[in-house]
């Protein structure tokens, strides 16, 4: 239970290790397509690569930051469910 006005400390989940078999994504420079852009769920910061489901404008996509390359690349905007979709498998080791 937190006190009034703290706000809990949230990391976000860890990705699993990739499954044989995983597929391959596309990753794009990111194309700056809106102006604004909803972190909606992300990965734990602690690890070197971080994951983000963003939205806006009603679609989705995925962006990839690699803090030790300092490197931001980003999926192709899609529907939000199958950006959605995309995230989970990527936290599933499923996609990378």
């Amino acid at each position: 239970m937190t006190e009034c006005g703290e706000i809990p400390d949230y990391h976000g989940p860890h990705t699993q290790p990739l499954k044989p078999g995983h597929t391959k994504l596309n990753w794009y420079e990111p194309s700056n397509r809106v102006q604004r852009v909803r972190v909606v769920l992300h990965t734990c910061q602690c690890r070197h690569t971080v994951y983000e489901l963003c939205s806006a404008a009603g679609q989705g996509s995925i962006r990839r930051t690699d803090h030790e390359k300092g490197t931001v690349h980003e999926t192709a905007w899609a529907l939000t469910a199958t950006a959605r979709s995309t995230f989970h498998r990527i936290l599933q080791g499923e996609a990378w």
